[in-house]
């Protein structure tokens, strides 16, 4: 701890002199950014630890944010409930199976395909063409049919009541609508020929690895947006972001949907002090969390002790401080308590050494500097994201932790991609991940419990497995208020007894900002900004 707080000393002594030093630069680059006649600037430059990737709205390697821009669904969730966005308007059948969605008119995509009932049909059949990609998100096992009834008016049939259907067509992907003339013979699941959609920003240009820039949409249907570029540019997280930002080559850094922080806390306060910047946070958004493969029958981490042991080893507070310095709360539950049907009466697992000793020694875990059972040694690989330095030293601080109760922790550092691969292959004993967030849950998380690609590795070695399950798919189906809130209520007492999402933080997303950009917002999600309501003062 000594070390790693000597670490942070020099590194804050290297970026105080590097305020003093280039202070002034940063100031004149800031003015000369401004356009001839002390116009604002209309474009914003934000750093990204990562590539835009593959835009294929409705395939998962692609920049949320970065899909936020360019691309829109049919409704929008906000903290007011579910609003009109390419569709005006819809009704519900009585029975809860059919949707009948009026769509705004004299919308087009960015290539001038016009935006029509055939449009939205084609996109939802292509979606629909790759379930099994989409297991996670339980509407595509509920739409049996997508009709087109004319021009500007198309009804979508479910096969059985699904109450969060209008929440999860408003998610930032699968059921966003792309061109026509992008999907490749009359499908989207093996590629597609461009990124056009309906949204305020297009695609312009995109150089792997380095940059992405968006232009405005000057024929958006809700107005152009009055910043006419936007650039995502990649750079390595920590001292080389920070160091752009302080010479005006970088206007913008926010924690994205990745969970990849391009500066961490404390270099953000820095860079305030300098009179150039602000923070901004939003609400709460989602839980950061260590998950436990309970279906991997040759690891610890498929025995419930072991993952109360690191539950009750983890010190939440000092994370919060030394780590977050605060602006990330510590997390006693899977969900907090302002999440709908969340708000459940939970036993408390607090930080207890003694207490998680006790329950390695109850379950057989013997010995001190690494436990044995049955001849196996308590021994688990711990993946982060390499490009988070917040993942990795929270891991690293998790780590000296469990060694204290005879835990070996080894640490993986791997890209996001690979570990969401390993999540959905259940090639991992523990791993770092986050909630869906606020609005998303607690249906899509909890939705994700039996889906292949997300949780169900995590899920399916508990006693309670198969109980579990068919409480979820009744949840989802069900039409009376107090039957859903009982059935959330058990839903969640089953994971939190078998303690396979162990809950470090609650996070927010986190914005350093130029002091003149102002239309600063949030969306009821931690995956996108609303950059189109931006604007330089």
């Amino acid at each position: 701890m000594l070390k790693k707080k000597a670490s942070f000393m020099v590194l804050s002594i290297f970026i105080v002199m590097s305020l003093w030093l280039v202070g002034c630069n940063s100031n004149n680059e800031n003015s000369e950014n401004k356009e001839p006649g002390n116009e604002p600037r209309n474009e914003l430059v934000y750093a990204t630890a990562k590539d835009i990737n593959d835009m294929n709205p409705h395939l998962y390697a692609g920049s949320m944010p970065a899909q936020g821009m360019v691309f829109e669904s049919l409704v929008e969730n906000t903290a007011d409930g579910i609003k009109p966005l390419l569709a005006e308007s819809w009704d519900i059948s009585e029975d809860g199976k059919t949707y009948t969605f009026r769509l705004r008119k004299n919308v087009t995509f960015h290539d001038g395909e016009p935006f029509n009932a055939e449009a939205v049909k084609m996109n939802i059949d292509a979606i629909l063409s790759n379930a099994s990609k989409h297991a996670w998100i339980k509407l595509t096992t509920k739409l049996a049919e997508t009709k087109v009834i004319d021009e500007y008016t198309v009804e979508l049939v479910l096969s059985e009541n699904y109450y969060p259907a209008l929440l999860e067509l408003s998610m930032t992907r699968p059921f966003i609508f792309l061109s026509p003339k992008d999907f490749i013979n009359g499908q989207t699941k093996d590629g597609v020929n461009g990124y056009h959609g309906t949204g305020p920003y297009k695609l312009a240009d995109h150089k792997t690895d380095q940059y992405a820039t968006f232009v405005a949409n000057e024929s958006y249907w809700n107005g152009a947006p009055h910043l006419k570029k936007i650039t995502a540019k990649v750079l390595p997280a920590g001292e080389t972001t920070f160091l752009a930002l302080q010479k005006g080559e970088v206007d913008f850094v926010f924690t994205d949907d990745r969970g990849a922080d391009s500066i961490d806390v404390e270099a953000m306060n820095l860079l305030v002090d300098s009179g150039d910047f602000r923070i901004v946070r939003s609400e709460p958004m989602n839980t950061k969390m260590i998950v436990a493969n309970s279906g991997r029958t040759n690891s610890p981490a498929a025995d419930a002790a072991v993952r109360k042991a690191i539950w009750h080893s983890i010190d939440r507070e000092t994370i919060s401080d030394a780590i977050f310095n605060g602006t990330e709360a510590p997390a006693d539950k899977l969900f907090s308590s302002n999440v709908n049907y969340a708000n459940v009466d939970l036993p408390q697992r607090k930080h207890d050494v003694e207490q998680a000793n006790q329950l390695l020694e109850d379950a057989g875990w013997i010995g001190h500097d690494i436990r044995e059972k049955d001849g196996q040694k308590l021994i688990m690989g711990l993946y982060y994201d390499v490009n988070s330095s917040s993942q990795k030293a929270q891991a690293e601080m998790i780590q000296s932790s469990a060694k204290k109760i005879g835990i070996q922790l080894d640490l993986l550092g791997e890209e996001s991609t690979s570990i969401a691969n390993r999540r959905s292959t259940g090639e991992y004993d523990l791993l770092f991940n986050q909630t869906w967030g606020l609005a998303y849950d607690p249906q899509s998380t909890i939705a994700s419990f039996t889906s292949e690609a997300s949780y169900y590795h995590t899920t399916s070695g508990i006693p309670e497995a198969e109980e579990l399950y068919k409480k979820i798919e009744e949840v989802m189906g069900s039409t009376d208020e107090e039957t859903r809130k009982s059935l959330y209520k058990d839903i969640l007492t089953i994971v939190h007894d078998e303690a396979v999402f162990i809950p470090l933080t609650t996070g927010s997303v986190t914005v350093l900002a130029p002091k003149d950009l102002e239309g600063i917002a949030f969306k009821q999600t931690q995956f996108e900004l609303p950059f189109d309501r931006m604007h330089f003062e």
